[in-house]
Protein backbone atom coordinates (compact mmCIF):
# COMPACT_ATOMS: atom_id res chain seq x y z
CA UNK A 1 0.00 0.00 0.00
CA UNK A 2 1.29 3.23 -1.27
CA UNK A 3 1.35 6.66 1.31
CA UNK A 4 -0.48 9.39 1.36
CA UNK A 5 1.66 13.13 1.02
CA UNK A 6 0.97 13.47 4.60
CA UNK A 7 2.48 10.02 5.71
CA UNK A 8 5.34 11.05 3.65
CA UNK A 9 5.98 14.41 5.42
CA UNK A 10 6.16 12.21 8.82
CA UNK A 11 7.95 10.12 7.68
CA UNK A 12 10.50 11.62 6.28
CA UNK A 13 10.87 14.01 9.71
CA UNK A 14 10.32 10.83 12.04
CA UNK A 15 12.84 8.91 9.98
CA UNK A 16 10.34 5.95 9.93
CA UNK A 17 7.42 4.46 7.64
CA UNK A 18 4.32 6.29 9.23
CA UNK A 19 0.88 5.48 8.92
CA UNK A 20 -2.48 7.63 9.32
CA UNK A 21 -4.08 6.51 12.74
CA UNK A 22 -0.12 6.26 14.41
CA UNK A 23 0.24 8.61 17.46
CA UNK A 24 4.21 9.99 16.84
CA UNK A 25 6.57 12.34 18.98
CA UNK A 26 7.48 14.30 15.54
CA UNK A 27 10.19 17.09 15.14
CA UNK A 28 9.51 20.76 14.50
CA UNK A 29 11.19 22.75 11.86
CA UNK A 30 9.39 25.84 13.05
CA UNK A 31 7.19 26.98 15.49
CA UNK A 32 5.02 30.49 14.87
CA UNK A 33 3.52 32.72 17.78
CA UNK A 34 1.88 35.93 17.47
CA UNK A 35 0.09 38.69 19.62
CA UNK A 36 -2.54 37.10 21.29
CA UNK A 37 -1.77 33.62 21.65
CA UNK A 38 2.16 34.31 22.49
CA UNK A 39 1.87 35.26 25.62
CA UNK A 40 0.07 32.65 26.96
CA UNK A 41 2.35 30.02 25.22
CA UNK A 42 5.51 31.69 26.61
CA UNK A 43 3.90 31.93 30.02
CA UNK A 44 3.34 28.13 29.81
CA UNK A 45 7.43 27.12 28.88
CA UNK A 46 7.97 29.25 32.09
CA UNK A 47 5.63 26.84 33.83
CA UNK A 48 6.98 23.73 32.41
CA UNK A 49 10.55 25.10 33.79
CA UNK A 50 11.62 26.54 30.45
CA UNK A 51 14.82 28.51 30.53
CA UNK A 52 15.81 28.61 26.61
CA UNK A 53 13.60 27.61 23.82
CA UNK A 54 15.02 24.49 22.00
CA UNK A 55 16.01 26.66 18.81
CA UNK A 56 15.65 30.33 18.76
CA UNK A 57 16.15 29.99 15.06
CA UNK A 58 13.13 27.88 14.67
CA UNK A 59 10.89 30.46 16.55
CA UNK A 60 9.01 32.61 14.79
CA UNK A 61 7.36 35.99 16.16
CA UNK A 62 5.41 39.20 15.09
CA UNK A 63 2.22 40.97 15.78
CA UNK A 64 -0.51 41.69 13.63
CA UNK A 65 -3.63 41.41 15.37
CA UNK A 66 -3.67 44.18 17.29
CA UNK A 67 -1.31 46.72 15.60
CA UNK A 68 -0.70 49.41 16.22
CA UNK A 69 -1.19 48.43 19.73
CA UNK A 70 -5.23 49.43 20.50
CA UNK A 71 -5.21 48.84 24.25
CA UNK A 72 -2.66 48.97 27.60
CA UNK A 73 -3.28 45.64 27.91
CA UNK A 74 -2.47 44.92 24.07
CA UNK A 75 0.62 47.14 24.59
CA UNK A 76 1.59 45.35 27.54
CA UNK A 77 1.28 41.73 25.94
CA UNK A 78 3.68 43.50 23.32
CA UNK A 79 6.06 44.52 25.72
CA UNK A 80 5.98 40.85 27.04
CA UNK A 81 6.80 40.27 23.80
CA UNK A 82 9.21 42.06 23.05
CA UNK A 83 11.32 41.11 26.34
CA UNK A 84 10.80 37.17 25.45
CA UNK A 85 12.58 37.45 21.95
CA UNK A 86 15.48 39.67 23.34
CA UNK A 87 16.08 37.22 26.36
CA UNK A 88 15.67 34.33 23.72
CA UNK A 89 17.64 35.63 20.72
CA UNK A 90 14.52 35.21 19.10
CA UNK A 91 14.19 36.75 15.53
CA UNK A 92 10.88 39.35 16.01
CA UNK A 93 9.60 40.75 13.06
CA UNK A 94 7.77 42.79 15.69
CA UNK A 95 4.50 45.24 13.79
CA UNK A 96 6.71 46.20 11.02
CA UNK A 97 6.01 42.90 8.19
CA UNK A 98 1.94 41.90 8.11
CA UNK A 99 -0.32 39.10 8.86
CA UNK A 100 1.68 36.17 10.72
CA UNK A 101 0.65 33.38 7.63
CA UNK A 102 1.39 35.51 4.66
CA UNK A 103 5.03 36.75 6.75
CA UNK A 104 5.70 33.17 7.34
CA UNK A 105 5.59 32.29 3.69
CA UNK A 106 7.30 35.11 2.11
CA UNK A 107 10.56 34.83 4.21
CA UNK A 108 11.00 30.98 3.16
CA UNK A 109 10.06 29.87 7.04
CA UNK A 110 8.14 27.06 5.75
CA UNK A 111 9.07 24.75 2.68
CA UNK A 112 8.16 21.44 1.66
CA UNK A 113 8.38 18.36 3.82
CA UNK A 114 8.57 20.18 6.88
CA UNK A 115 6.51 20.16 9.87
CA UNK A 116 5.56 23.67 11.15
CA UNK A 117 3.29 24.30 13.91
CA UNK A 118 1.94 27.94 14.69
CA UNK A 119 -0.41 29.31 17.58
CA UNK A 120 -3.15 30.19 14.94
CA UNK A 121 -5.91 27.73 13.55
CA UNK A 122 -5.09 29.62 10.26
CA UNK A 123 -1.28 28.10 10.35
CA UNK A 124 -2.88 25.31 7.67
CA UNK A 125 -1.93 27.97 4.94
CA UNK A 126 1.40 26.98 4.83
CA UNK A 127 0.75 24.07 3.42
CA UNK A 128 0.79 25.97 0.36
CA UNK A 129 4.58 24.86 0.00
CA UNK A 130 4.13 21.27 0.91
CA UNK A 131 5.02 21.74 4.61
CA UNK A 132 2.65 19.83 7.20
CA UNK A 133 1.42 22.85 8.85
CA UNK A 134 -1.07 22.98 11.96
CA UNK A 135 -2.29 25.34 14.58
CA UNK A 136 -1.80 24.72 18.17
CA UNK A 137 -3.14 25.70 21.34
CA UNK A 138 -1.12 27.50 23.98
CA UNK A 139 -0.33 24.81 26.11
CA UNK A 140 1.04 22.96 23.02
CA UNK A 141 3.36 25.77 21.96
CA UNK A 142 4.93 26.08 25.37
CA UNK A 143 5.40 22.26 25.01
CA UNK A 144 6.85 22.87 21.73
CA UNK A 145 9.06 25.21 22.64
CA UNK A 146 10.98 23.89 25.19
CA UNK A 147 11.31 20.48 23.46
CA UNK A 148 11.00 21.60 19.71
CA UNK A 149 8.70 18.45 19.46
CA UNK A 150 5.08 17.29 19.66
CA UNK A 151 2.86 14.68 19.90
CA UNK A 152 0.57 14.35 16.87
CA UNK A 153 -1.93 11.60 15.68
CA UNK A 154 -1.04 11.51 12.10
CA UNK A 155 -3.77 12.57 10.11
CA UNK A 156 -5.92 10.50 7.21
CA UNK A 157 -6.75 12.27 4.00
CA UNK A 158 -9.43 13.92 1.57
CA UNK A 159 -8.49 14.21 -1.43
CA UNK A 160 -9.66 17.00 -2.96
CA UNK A 161 -9.39 16.65 -7.16
CA UNK A 162 -9.89 20.18 -9.36
CA UNK A 163 -10.77 19.89 -12.76
CA UNK A 164 -11.22 22.72 -15.09
CA UNK A 165 -10.29 25.97 -15.50
CA UNK A 166 -11.99 29.11 -14.00
CA UNK A 167 -14.17 31.47 -15.95
CA UNK A 168 -13.57 34.80 -16.08
CA UNK A 169 -14.00 36.44 -12.90
CA UNK A 170 -13.91 33.87 -10.69
CA UNK A 171 -11.38 31.83 -8.90
CA UNK A 172 -9.78 30.26 -5.76
CA UNK A 173 -11.74 31.67 -2.98
CA UNK A 174 -15.17 30.58 -5.21
CA UNK A 175 -13.76 27.08 -5.46
CA UNK A 176 -12.78 26.80 -1.71
CA UNK A 177 -16.17 28.15 -0.73
CA UNK A 178 -17.53 25.86 -2.60
CA UNK A 179 -15.22 22.82 -0.98
CA UNK A 180 -16.03 23.91 2.22
CA UNK A 181 -20.02 23.98 1.66
CA UNK A 182 -19.81 20.80 0.08
CA UNK A 183 -17.45 18.98 3.16
CA UNK A 184 -19.15 20.98 5.61
CA UNK A 185 -17.82 22.95 8.95
CA UNK A 186 -16.79 19.72 10.72
CA UNK A 187 -16.92 17.24 7.84
CA UNK A 188 -12.92 16.48 7.63
CA UNK A 189 -12.25 16.92 11.22
CA UNK A 190 -8.55 16.12 11.92
CA UNK A 191 -8.03 15.06 8.71
CA UNK A 192 -5.77 16.56 6.12
CA UNK A 193 -7.30 17.64 3.09
CA UNK A 194 -4.93 17.51 0.11
CA UNK A 195 -5.60 19.68 -2.99
CA UNK A 196 -4.79 18.25 -6.27
CA UNK A 197 -5.77 18.13 -9.96
CA UNK A 198 -4.88 20.21 -13.47
CA UNK A 199 -6.96 23.35 -11.79
CA UNK A 200 -4.35 23.16 -8.70
CA UNK A 201 -1.55 22.44 -10.73
CA UNK A 202 -2.26 25.40 -12.83
CA UNK A 203 -2.77 27.61 -9.70
CA UNK A 204 -0.11 30.32 -8.66
CA UNK A 205 1.19 30.14 -4.85
CA UNK A 206 -1.16 32.86 -4.32
CA UNK A 207 -3.95 30.78 -5.12
CA UNK A 208 -2.65 27.82 -3.61
CA UNK A 209 -2.62 30.23 -0.14
CA UNK A 210 -6.16 30.38 -0.07
CA UNK A 211 -7.13 26.99 -0.63
CA UNK A 212 -5.10 25.89 2.07
CA UNK A 213 -5.87 28.36 4.72
CA UNK A 214 -9.57 27.65 4.70
CA UNK A 215 -8.99 23.70 5.38
CA UNK A 216 -9.35 24.69 8.73
CA UNK A 217 -13.11 26.08 7.94
CA UNK A 218 -14.06 22.34 7.41
CA UNK A 219 -12.35 21.12 10.68
CA UNK A 220 -9.18 19.65 8.95
CA UNK A 221 -6.04 19.64 10.70
CA UNK A 222 -3.86 20.75 7.77
CA UNK A 223 -4.48 21.55 4.02
CA UNK A 224 -1.90 20.51 1.64
CA UNK A 225 -0.34 20.51 -1.98
CA UNK A 226 1.74 18.24 -3.32
CA UNK A 227 4.96 20.67 -4.35
CA UNK A 228 5.75 20.92 -7.83
CA UNK A 229 7.96 23.54 -10.32
CA UNK A 230 5.55 26.42 -9.08
CA UNK A 231 6.13 25.57 -5.51
CA UNK A 232 9.87 25.09 -6.18
CA UNK A 233 10.87 28.32 -7.64
CA UNK A 234 8.58 30.24 -4.83
CA UNK A 235 10.41 28.42 -2.50
CA UNK A 236 14.57 28.96 -4.23
CA UNK A 237 13.52 32.36 -4.32
CA UNK A 238 13.27 32.65 -0.38
CA UNK A 239 15.86 29.72 0.38
CA UNK A 240 19.00 30.15 -2.24
CA UNK A 241 20.29 26.61 -2.75
CA UNK A 242 17.20 24.82 -1.63
CA UNK A 243 17.18 21.52 -3.91
CA UNK A 244 13.97 20.48 -5.11
CA UNK A 245 12.87 16.79 -4.67
CA UNK A 246 9.51 14.48 -5.18
CA UNK A 247 6.93 14.89 -2.62
CA UNK A 248 3.57 13.35 -3.78
CA UNK A 249 1.26 10.73 -2.51
CA UNK A 250 1.68 7.42 -4.25
CA UNK A 251 -0.76 6.30 -6.82
CA UNK A 252 -2.18 3.31 -4.45
CA UNK A 253 -2.39 5.37 -0.99
CA UNK A 254 -5.57 4.56 0.51
CA UNK A 255 -7.54 8.38 1.06
CA UNK A 256 -10.16 8.61 3.69
CA UNK A 257 -12.44 10.30 1.07
CA UNK A 258 -11.80 11.40 -3.08
CA UNK A 259 -13.74 14.29 -3.82
CA UNK A 260 -13.62 15.57 -7.35
CA UNK A 261 -14.88 19.09 -8.46
CA UNK A 262 -14.84 20.87 -11.48
CA UNK A 263 -13.54 24.34 -11.85
CA UNK A 264 -15.13 25.23 -15.24
CA UNK A 265 -18.85 25.11 -13.94
CA UNK A 266 -17.78 27.14 -10.64
CA UNK A 267 -19.74 30.53 -10.20
CA UNK A 268 -18.73 33.31 -7.58
CA UNK A 269 -19.56 32.37 -3.69
CA UNK A 270 -20.64 33.73 -1.18
CA UNK A 271 -20.66 32.54 2.99
CA UNK A 272 -23.88 33.96 4.33
CA UNK A 273 -23.87 34.25 8.02
CA UNK A 274 -23.21 32.63 10.65
CA UNK A 275 -21.35 29.85 9.37
CA UNK A 276 -18.49 29.36 6.66
CA UNK A 277 -19.77 26.28 5.18
CA UNK A 278 -23.57 28.36 4.87
CA UNK A 279 -22.30 28.80 1.17
CA UNK A 280 -24.46 29.96 -2.02
CA UNK A 281 -24.31 31.01 -5.56
CA UNK A 282 -24.06 34.92 -5.80
CA UNK A 283 -26.89 34.96 -7.63
CA UNK A 284 -29.45 33.74 -4.72
CA UNK A 285 -28.19 36.71 -1.98
CA UNK A 286 -27.32 39.59 -4.89
CA UNK A 287 -28.60 42.69 -4.15
CA UNK A 288 -28.54 42.20 -0.71
CA UNK A 289 -27.22 45.79 1.26
CA UNK A 290 -23.82 45.93 2.73
CA UNK A 291 -22.49 48.49 5.22
CA UNK A 292 -19.07 47.60 5.07
CA UNK A 293 -16.14 45.94 2.27
CA UNK A 294 -13.23 44.53 3.76
CA UNK A 295 -10.43 43.30 1.42
CA UNK A 296 -7.55 42.08 2.88
CA UNK A 297 -6.67 39.17 5.14
CA UNK A 298 -3.89 36.40 5.32
CA UNK A 299 -6.87 34.81 2.71
CA UNK A 300 -7.08 37.28 0.35
CA UNK A 301 -4.86 40.02 0.88
CA UNK A 302 -2.20 39.48 -1.55
CA UNK A 303 -0.98 41.43 -4.48
CA UNK A 304 -3.08 39.04 -6.71
CA UNK A 305 -6.20 39.70 -4.69
CA UNK A 306 -5.88 43.67 -4.82
CA UNK A 307 -5.25 43.57 -8.85
CA UNK A 308 -8.41 41.57 -9.12
CA UNK A 309 -10.41 43.84 -7.01
CA UNK A 310 -8.67 47.11 -9.06
CA UNK A 311 -9.77 45.53 -12.29
CA UNK A 312 -13.24 45.32 -11.37
CA UNK A 313 -13.17 48.57 -10.51
CA UNK A 314 -11.46 50.34 -12.83
CA UNK A 315 -12.10 54.06 -13.11
CA UNK A 316 -14.84 53.80 -10.76
CA UNK A 317 -15.67 54.99 -7.19
CA UNK A 318 -16.84 53.20 -4.34
CA UNK A 319 -20.33 53.60 -3.02
CA UNK A 320 -20.77 56.15 -0.45
CA UNK A 321 -22.75 54.20 1.33
CA UNK A 322 -19.88 51.33 1.96
CA UNK A 323 -17.15 51.72 4.25
CA UNK A 324 -14.58 50.33 2.29
CA UNK A 325 -11.49 49.12 3.80
CA UNK A 326 -8.41 47.70 2.45
CA UNK A 327 -5.47 45.75 4.03
CA UNK A 328 -2.72 44.04 2.76
CA UNK A 329 -1.74 40.93 3.88
CA UNK A 330 2.05 42.11 4.23
CA UNK A 331 4.56 45.00 3.70
CA UNK A 332 6.18 43.13 0.57
CA UNK A 333 2.28 43.16 -0.90
CA UNK A 334 1.76 46.35 -0.15
CA UNK A 335 4.61 47.35 -1.99
CA UNK A 336 3.96 45.60 -4.34
CA UNK A 337 0.49 47.32 -4.81
CA UNK A 338 1.78 50.78 -4.17
CA UNK A 339 4.52 50.54 -6.93
CA UNK A 340 1.73 48.91 -9.45
CA UNK A 341 -0.28 52.02 -8.51
CA UNK A 342 -3.50 50.50 -6.94
CA UNK A 343 -2.88 52.14 -3.18
CA UNK A 344 -3.66 55.20 -5.14
CA UNK A 345 -6.89 54.01 -6.79
CA UNK A 346 -8.15 52.23 -4.19
CA UNK A 347 -7.96 55.96 -2.10
CA UNK A 348 -8.93 57.57 -5.31
CA UNK A 349 -12.22 55.35 -5.37
CA UNK A 350 -12.88 56.25 -1.31
CA UNK A 351 -11.14 53.26 0.56
CA UNK A 352 -9.24 53.59 3.31
CA UNK A 353 -5.83 51.73 3.15
CA UNK A 354 -4.58 50.80 6.48
CA UNK A 355 -1.22 49.35 7.14
CA UNK A 356 -0.75 45.32 6.67
CA UNK A 357 -2.20 43.45 9.96
CA UNK A 358 -5.34 41.28 10.59
CA UNK A 359 -7.53 44.22 11.11
CA UNK A 360 -11.74 43.27 11.17
CA UNK A 361 -10.91 39.84 10.55
CA UNK A 362 -11.15 39.19 14.34
CA UNK A 363 -12.99 42.21 14.93
CA UNK A 364 -10.67 43.05 17.96
CA UNK A 365 -8.58 46.32 16.73
CA UNK A 366 -11.18 48.34 14.20
CA UNK A 367 -13.19 47.99 11.57
CA UNK A 368 -15.96 47.31 14.10
CA UNK A 369 -19.80 46.48 12.63
CA UNK A 370 -23.06 47.88 14.86
CA UNK A 371 -25.84 46.13 15.62
CA UNK A 372 -27.70 45.51 12.17
CA UNK A 373 -24.78 46.30 9.91
CA UNK A 374 -23.54 43.86 7.30
CA UNK A 375 -20.46 43.50 6.28
CA UNK A 376 -18.71 41.55 3.20
CA UNK A 377 -15.24 40.35 3.69
CA UNK A 378 -12.68 38.48 1.81
CA UNK A 379 -11.55 37.04 5.14
CA UNK A 380 -12.23 32.87 6.61
CA UNK A 381 -14.98 33.45 9.56
CA UNK A 382 -18.18 34.90 9.32
CA UNK A 383 -19.42 33.91 12.96
CA UNK A 384 -21.44 35.52 14.83
CA UNK A 385 -19.33 38.51 16.47
CA UNK A 386 -16.62 38.01 14.45
CA UNK A 387 -16.50 41.50 13.10
CA UNK A 388 -17.70 43.26 16.25
CA UNK A 389 -21.35 43.34 17.33
CA UNK A 390 -23.09 40.10 18.13
CA UNK A 391 -25.80 41.08 16.13
CA UNK A 392 -23.78 42.14 13.00
CA UNK A 393 -23.60 39.82 9.34
CA UNK A 394 -20.36 39.10 8.01
CA UNK A 395 -20.92 37.38 4.09
CA UNK A 396 -17.39 35.86 2.76
CA UNK A 397 -16.18 36.24 -0.74
CA UNK A 398 -13.49 36.92 -3.29
CA UNK A 399 -11.66 40.23 -3.70
CA UNK A 400 -13.86 40.59 -7.07
CA UNK A 401 -16.94 40.57 -5.36
CA UNK A 402 -15.99 42.36 -2.52
CA UNK A 403 -14.93 44.86 -5.13
CA UNK A 404 -18.51 44.47 -7.25
CA UNK A 405 -20.69 45.20 -4.22
CA UNK A 406 -18.36 47.49 -2.81
CA UNK A 407 -19.35 49.78 -6.00
CA UNK A 408 -22.91 49.07 -6.28
CA UNK A 409 -23.41 49.33 -2.44
CA UNK A 410 -25.23 45.52 -2.17
CA UNK A 411 -23.59 41.86 -3.22
CA UNK A 412 -23.28 41.96 -6.48
CA UNK A 413 -22.03 38.91 -9.30
CA UNK A 414 -18.96 40.45 -10.02
CA UNK A 415 -19.15 39.58 -13.79
CA UNK A 416 -22.37 41.78 -14.57
CA UNK A 417 -19.76 45.06 -13.19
Amino acid sequence: MGSTLVEKVFSGRCGTDVRAGEVVMAPLDAAMIHDITGPLAIRTFREMGGERVFDPARVVMLFDHQVPADSIAAAENQAFMRGFAAEQGILNYDLREGVCHQVVLEKGRAAPGEIVIGSDSHTCMYGAVGAFATGVGSTDMGFALRFGALYFRVPETVRATVTGAFADRVGPKDLILSIVGDIGADGATYRAVEFGGEAVSSMRMPGRMTLCNMAIEMGAKAGIVSPDATTWEYVRARRPGATPFELASDPDAAFAETRTYDASVLEPQVAVPHNVDNVVPVSKVAGTHVDQVFIGSCTNGRFEDLAEAAEVLGDQSFAESVRVIVIPASRDEYLKALRAGLIERFVTAGALVEAPCCGPCMGGAFGLLAPGEVSLSTSNRNFRGRQGSTEGLVYLASAATAAASAIAGEITDPREV
